[in-house]
């Protein structure tokens, strides 16, 4: 493979590379227990979304069929 004739410098390979990063999950506390959870989505430890529950916990299903 053919080397460049000028070589790309600092600043710019880090510019190209800004978007190559992890980033954090956006997390909020859940309003009905105070867990974390992913910003709109179901709280997995209670199963409640804006005020509602929308599915039953898993804790809770084992429960009932004891």
């Amino acid at each position: 493979m053919a080397v460049s004739p000028r070589r790309v410098s600092k600043t710019r390979k880090r510019k190209r590379r800004t978007h190559k990063k992890l980033r954090v999950p956006g997390m909020v506390v859940c309003d009905n227990c105070g867990e974390m959870k992913l910003a709109h989505r179901v709280c997995k430890s209670c199963g409640h979304y804006k005020g509602r529950e929308v599915i039953r916990p898993a804790a809770d299903e084992t429960d009932a069929d004891e």
